[in-house]
């Protein structure tokens, strides 16, 4: 995972055909689950860079994510990115490695099936 600790850093991420946002805060249990689940990501197809946002240290970064990408904050958060437009969202228990490579997978292809998934749902 990349770290994100720049706006610059993070135009250099929505300039990607395909990319994957996880914003993590280390202080939290679930996002200590779900930073796991995106690192299986990786370590399996991995077909899309991962950019991560630390919530905590860089919370004028994540707050700028939330506000370019009309996305409200959460954490932990995946964000799936095709030309820097997000395509898929998910967060706490919704997001996993399964539900970001299927995301990843339908960027690439050109597909959003217009899936938002939140805490709440």
């Amino acid at each position: 995972m990349e770290p994100v600790r720049t706006t610059e850093q993070l135009d250099a991420a929505l300039a990607l055909p395909v990319a994957v946002l996880f914003k993590h805060s280390p202080r939290c249990g679930t996002s200590a689950w779900a930073h796991r689940q995106v690192e299986r990501y990786e370590e399996g197809d991995g077909a899309a860079p991962v950019f991560l946002v630390d919530v905590v240290r860089c919370r004028d970064v994540s707050d700028e994510v939330a506000r370019r990408l009309e996305i409200r904050h959460e954490s932990p958060q995946a964000i799936v990115l095709a030309g820097g437009t997000p395509v898929w969202h998910g967060s706490h228990g919704r997001l996993s490695t399964a539900t970001v490579d299927a995301a990843v997978r339908g960027a690439a292809d050109g597909r959003s099936d217009g899936h938002q998934a939140g805490a709440g749902g």
